[in-house]
């Protein structure tokens, strides 16, 4: 397995994790729609980049694009669904904007996983 492919999937793992977690939270707190939302861009940005980092082996020159595109994607959620689940259970907001600078990496990121496509995945 590549180091790349461990790095992601150590840390698609703990966001899976967490988006169950507040998942489950959100069904016994008042307000668990904000959690709920959290939840989900955690629990789905995690099969992305479980995604990706099986996909990692099969490509070569398009390697560094799936890596940015993973990064964008864990970076983008930590701080969108970070942003959320304080602001809902501490009261606390991380930074003016968290959110939507997160929002804005997983759009990027995704846009970067796209970028395979353009250099042809070998046939298997």
């Amino acid at each position: 397995m590549l180091t790349s492919s461990r790095v992601l999937l150590a840390f698609a793992a703990p966001m899976g994790a967490a988006g169950v977690i507040l998942a489950a939270m959100a069904t016994h707190l008042a307000g668990g729609a904000i959690l709920s939302t959290a939840a989900l861009f955690l629990l789905l940005h995690a099969c992305a980049v479980l995604g990706l980092a099986a996909l990692m082996p099969h490509v070569d020159r398009a390697r560094p694009a799936l890596t940015a595109a993973a990064v964008l994607l864990i970076a983008g959620t930590l701080l969108f669904s970070g942003d959320l689940a304080l602001r809902q259970l501490a009261g606390v907001k991380l930074l003016w904007g968290t959110a939507p600078f997160g929002g804005g990496a997983m759009i990027v990121g995704w846009l970067c996983a796209s970028i395979p496509t353009f250099f042809g995945l070998p046939r298997q």
